[in-house]
């Protein structure tokens, strides 16, 4: 199991980032994909037309998203969680993706950077 930490800086404010993070119809517009998910503790999410599925732990609004992500039958939950900060661009994020499984380390960061965080970003420079 390996753990990823990583930075990004989104130019929308922590409210639209965490709108992005968290509503429905936002999501499937910056994914283009099927999502569900509500923004409740102990309620299961999927994105990317169920690629990504998991249960939602924590939200304090505006400034941190906690979840589990499902990895087949591993023994250890793999948390992410993201904490928005007000940046002079936008929104400074913070991600820790805890006990990611070895075989899927290479496609889940890729993922952060390009098709998660980097979908983002593009939805917003835009």
């Amino acid at each position: 199991m390996k753990d990823y930490k990583k930075y990004y800086i989104v130019p929308a404010s922590p409210e639209e980032v965490y709108k992005a993070l968290t509503l429905e119809p936002t999501i499937e517009l910056w994914t283009g994909a099927k999502a569900s998910m509500i923004a409740e503790p102990n309620t299961e999410f999927s994105l990317w037309d169920e690629s990504i599925v998991g249960k939602n732990i924590a939200f304090e609004e505006n400034k941190k998203i906690i979840q589990q992500w499902y990895f087949g039958d591993e023994n250890e939950e793999s948390i992410v969680t993201i904490k928005l900060h007000p940046h002079k661009q936008g929104t400074s994020v913070e991600l820790s993706h805890i006990n990611i499984p070895d075989e899927d380390y290479d496609n889940i960061t890729d993922g952060w950077n390009s098709d998660y965080f980097g979908s983002i970003i593009d939805f917003y420079s835009e």
